[in-house]
């Protein structure tokens, strides 16, 4: 995880440079999606960093090694993907949103159909997010869980009740299960276990901070030739 004071990419671009570099690449090089919390996962082919279109998506894969991709987050769930048998790599933004909708299945699932890969290979990693102590969310949140397919078993699984009809839901654990479900080794999936809001002196939270909240940003590169 790199941490930037970025609230606007396009007004601040200059702050992702040392996060490119980091990552072993130059800027150009570092490859970022316009977020609308969905479940669109954009591919970036070998030899695409020129003239990349920065498409509107909340997930990127790729198996070029001269690129990095990333996802830009403030209480959202970052997912960090790595095939080791055929070099793909993912990296994306799971909001409660994206994770209602199963983003993380989307992820998976586009890796097998682009790069073969076997969804047992997989190691994932689930970065800081907001946490069950202070996912507090309301009802039309379950809703949207229920209607991407989650049944009663996983929603007493990842909410918890809260104050009145408030619930508090537990963003990592959610994509820890999709991830299993879609067909990875749970014990090959880390997660971070940091609430972004509870250690937001460290840590960026637009729960905590509101619109005067930075971005973290998660990213990940795929090997070049052993």
């Amino acid at each position: 995880m790199f941490t930037s004071r970025d609230v606007e990419l396009r007004d601040r671009e200059h702050e992702w440079t040392g996060v490119a570099a980091s990552l072993g690449v130059t800027r150009e090089r570092l490859l970022l999606v316009r977020q609308v919390h969905g479940t669109t996962v954009a591919v970036a082919a070998r030899g695409s960093a020129r003239g990349w279109p920065q498409p509107e998506a909340d997930a990127i894969v790729t198996d070029d090694p001269d690129v990095a991709v990333g996802v830009r987050v403030a209480d959202c769930a970052p997912l960090l993907l790595v095939d080791p048998v055929t070099n793909g790599v993912a990296a994306a933004h799971a909001g409660w949103r994206g994770t209602a909708a199963g983003v993380a299945n989307a992820v998976v699932s586009t890796m097998v159909g682009r790069y073969g890969t076997r969804p047992a290979d997989l190691l994932a990693a689930i970065g800081p997010c907001l946490g069950s102590c202070c996912g507090e969310v309301g009802p039309d949140v379950v809703r949207a869980f229920r209607a991407g397919g989650a049944g009663d078993t996983l929603l007493r699984t990842w909410f918890s009740p809260g104050k009145g009809d408030r619930l508090l839901l537990d963003l990592e654990r959610a994509n820890r299960d999709q991830l299993a479900a879609a067909g990875m080794d749970p014990a090959r999936i880390f997660g971070a276990g940091l609430c972004t809001k509870t250690h937001s002196d460290r840590l960026h939270s637009y729960r905590a901070d509101k619109t005067a909240a930075g971005r973290m940003l998660a990213g990940i590169r795929a090997a070049g030739p052993v």
